[in-house]
C-alpha cells in the first residue's frame, strides 16, 4: 500500500513539473492559456446566469441580488447567456488557435499558411507505401517527385558502386559505397535544393581531398561514429529531415561482374566492377554479383512485403537496377508481395550498357532476373521532339511490348535535360496510375 501511494505521488509530481515547464518565459504559451481561462470563465458565467435566474425566485439571498447586477439583469436571460457564453467561446477559440500557432511555428515554412502545412503533412502521412528500387540519377529523380505525394517511401539502393569518390572510400575505409545513398537522401530531404548543393559539393585539388563530395565524407564520418553503415544512413536521414527511408539492398561488400561480348571477338570477356562494365564497349551477355549469396538487408524485405506499390527503375539497367535484383531473397520478396508493380523505362539508352535497346529489350532483361513476375504497368516516355546530345539515343517504343503488358505512354522527358525524366511529371503519372488501379477509396492519398 505504501509503494502504491509513493508511486502515485511520483506520478503527480512529474505531471505537475511537466505542467510548470509550459509556463517558462519565452515559449509564448502563457498568454494563450490566460485567454483560454478567461473564455472558460465567461462560458461558465453564461450557464450560471440561467441557473441563478431560475433559483432566485425561490430563495431570498443577497448573493443572488449581487450576481443579478453583475450579470446584466436588465437584459433578457437568453441574451445574457449568449453574451457571456458566446464571448467565452470566441476567446477559447482565439486562445487555442494562438497556442497551436505558437507551438507549430518552428515547423512551418516561411510564407506557407499553418493550415496548409498541417493538412499537407497529414495527407502525406496517409499516402501509399511505395518501394522504389534502383540507383543513380534515375532513382533520385523519381524520389524527388514522389515525396510531394507521400512520406511513406522506401528507396532500395544498390551498393555495388566502385567508381569515383564512393569507390575510393570503399577501398580505403572498407565501407559500403555511399554515393547513390547520398543522392537519394538529398532528394528526399525537406530543403532539397540546398542540401543537394551541399552534399554534391566536391573539394578542389588544393584541399587534398581527392575530389570527394561532402555528402560521402559526411556519411563516412557517421559510419565511424555510429559503428555501422545502416545506422549511419538512418542518422543521416534524421539530420536531413528526410521524408521516407533510404536503405541498402544488402550490407555485404558485393562486386558486380559481367560477361561482355566485345566487337570483332568470338568469345566473351569477364569484366569486374560496376565502373569498368559501363566503360567497356560491347554487349552484356550475363551479369552476376560476387559473392553470389549475400544476405538481403532485413528491412528491405520487410518494406517490399508491406508495400502498396513497388517501382523498379528508372536508372542504369545493368549497374543500378539489376544489382538489387541479384541479391538472393529480394526477387522472391517482390514476387510474393501483393503490391502493384510498375516498371519505369529509361528515357535514353546508356552507352556501353543498353546501346540500341528499345523499351521491350529493357523489360526482357528485368524479366530474365525476375522470373514469373508480371508488371501491372510499364511506364514509357513518348516525347522525342528534342535533339539529344551526340552519342545519346532515345529508348524507342516497340509494339511487341503492348502485346504482353499494359503500357502507359506520356511526355515524361525533362525540358532542360531531355535524356532524363522530369521529376514532377513522372511522379504524377505514377500516382495517377496507382489511384486508377486501387479505386476511389484511395483517392484521399
Amino acid at each position: 500500500m505504501h509503494k502504491t501511494n509513493t508511486s502515485w505521488k511520483n506520478k503527480f509530481h512529474r505531471f505537475t513539473k511537466y505542467l510548470i515547464r509550459w509556463l517558462t518565459p519565452g515559449i509564448g504559451v502563457k498568454r494563450w492559456i490566460l485567454v483560454i481561462l478567461i473564455g472558460t470563465t465567461l462560458i461558465s458565467l453564461g450557464f450560471a446566469v440561467i441557473i441563478i435566474d431560475i433559483y432566485r425566485g425561490s430563495y431570498d439571498n443577497k448573493l443572488f441580488d449581487i450576481f443579478a447586477v453583475i450579470s446584466l439583469s436588465s437584459l433578457p436571460r437568453i441574451w445574457r447567456a449568449l453574451i457571456f457564453g458566446g464571448s467565452g467561446l470566441i476567446l477559447m477559440l482565439i486562445g487555442l488557435l494562438g497556442m497551436n500557432r505558437s507551438m507549430l511555428r518552428p515547423f512551418v515554412k516561411p510564407g506557407k499558411p499553418l493550415f496548409e502545412t498541417v493538412s499537407s503533412y497529414r495527407k502525406m502521412e496517409r499516402g501509399p507505401r511505395i518501394v522504389a528500387i534502383g540507383g543513380g540519377t534515375g532513382l533520385s529523380t523519381l524520389l524527388r517527385g514522389l515525396k510531394r505525394h507521400t512520406h511513406n517511401i522506401t528507396a532500395l539502393v544498390t551498393v555495388a558502386d566502385d567508381g569515383g569518390s564512393s569507390g575510393e572510400l570503399r577501398l580505403n575505409l572498407g565501407i559500403l559505397p555511399p554515393g547513390d545513398i547520398r543522392n537519394c537522401l538529398a532528394a528526399l530531404s525537406d530543403d532539397e535544393e540546398l542540401i543537394t548543393q551541399v552534399f554534391q559539393y566536391r573539394f578542389g585539388k588544393r584541399a587534398k581531398m581527392n575530389g570527394h563530395s561532402l555528402g560521402n565524407l559526411f556519411i563516412s564520418a557517421l559510419v565511424d561514429i555510429t559503428g555501422s553503415f545502416e545506422e549511419a544512413v538512418v542518422e543521416s536521414g534524421r539530420v536531413l529531415a528526410v521524408r521516407g527511408r533510404v536503405i541498402p539492398s544488402t550490407l555485404h561488400d558485393v562486386k558486380l561482374v559481367a560477361e561482355i561480348q566485345l566487337p570483332n571477338r568470338e568469345t566473351a570477356v569477364k569484366v569486374m566492377g560496376e565502373s569498368q562494365i559501363s566503360k567497356t564497349d560491347g554487349v552484356i551477355q550475363k551479369l552476376w554479383i560476387q559473392p553470389s549469396n549475400p544476405l538481403p538487408f532485413p528491412p528491405a524485405i520487410q518494406a517490399i512485403l508491406m508495400a502498396d506499390l513497388i517501382i523498379i527503375g528508372p536508372g542504369s539497367l545493368y549497374t543500378s537496377i539489376l544489382p538489387n535484383l541479384l541479391v538472393p531473397g529480394l526477387a522472391d520478396a517482390i514476387r510474393s508481395s501483393k503490391a502493384l508493380k510498375f516498371y519505369i523505362c529509361n528515357v535514353a539508352n546508356e552507352r556501353g550498357e543498353t546501346d540500341g535497346y528499345s523499351n521491350v529489350d529493357h523489360v526482357k532483361v528485368v524479366e530474365k532476373h525476375l522470373r514469373d513476375l508480371h508488371f501491372d504497368v510499364i511506364i514509357c516516355n513518348n516525347k522525342f521532339s528534342v535533339n539529344l546530345p551526340k552519342g545519346v539515343e532515345w529508348v524507342l517504343s516497340n509494339p511487341q511490348l503492348e502485346e504482353q503488358y499494359s503500357v502507359y505512354y506520356a511526355p515524361l522527358a525533362d525540358e532542360d535535360n531531355p535524356w532524363r525524366h522530369d521529376a514532377e511529371l513522372l511522379a504524377e503519372a505514377v500516382i495517377d496510375l496507382y489511384l486508377e488501379r486501387t479505386g476511389p477509396l484511395n483517392k484521399n492519398t
